[in-house]
């Protein structure tokens, strides 16, 4: 198997992955866990946000990586099939979850098509960025009927793409020097 499809399946992995992690987070861990709330996590000083959204976060960047990989069809399903495993996994925030995932990896695909074969970077920053405001907007309101912590879920998914750049850059450099292209069907010849 080609580099870049092992590469792409692992991220597809992951991506799914985050998915039953941010929903466990969201009912079992954080450094506050209110009765009938989201536990909470500290994202910057005085400001909390419920403990998913680093796996929310991360999903976002292990998204626009599956598109890099496998192209633009697997990450459509990858997508269908997270919204679908949100739903599956958090029964008690199911539908807040589910359309809040579908909605923001929606908008985020739709930013980062255009742009990933210019710069891989600026196009996980863009789409991320919208992806995750839509994806907060879309949970907090459907999920607590508030934006209460909008700022913290805003602050602490961007963390998680400050921690991925270095990591994104490695991987455009990696494939630069390599030959490989951000369109899968030209991908594989690499190791």
């Amino acid at each position: 198997m080609a580099h870049s499809n092992f590469s792409g399946y692992a991220f597809l992995l992951a991506f799914l992955l985050t998915i039953p992690l941010a929903n466990y987070f969201i009912a079992n861990v954080g450094t506050v866990c209110p009765p009938d709330s989201p536990c909470l996590i500290p994202v910057a000083p005085g400001l909390l946000a419920p403990s998913g959204v680093i796996w929310a976060g991360l999903a976002l960047v292990l998204r626009d990586l599956v598109q890099r990989r496998l192209g633009l069809g697997w990450s459509v399903a990858a997508v269908l099939a997270g919204a679908a495993l949100s739903y599956a996994i958090s029964p008690a925030l199911a539908t807040a979850s589910a359309v809040a995932f579908l909605i923001s990896e929606l908008v985020d695909l739709a930013v980062y098509t255009p742009l990933q074969r210019r710069d891989l970077v600026l196009a996980v920053a863009a789409s991320t960025v919208v992806g995750l405001v839509a994806d907060t907007i879309a949970f907090l309101s459907i999920a607590f009927g508030s934006l209460e912590h909008f700022e913290g879920q805003i602050v602490g998914k961007l963390w998680m793409v400050i921690l991925a750049l270095p990591i994104l850059f490695w991987i455009r450099n990696r494939d630069t020097r390599l030959g490989q292209t951000s369109d899968p069907q030209s991908l594989g010849a690499s190791a």
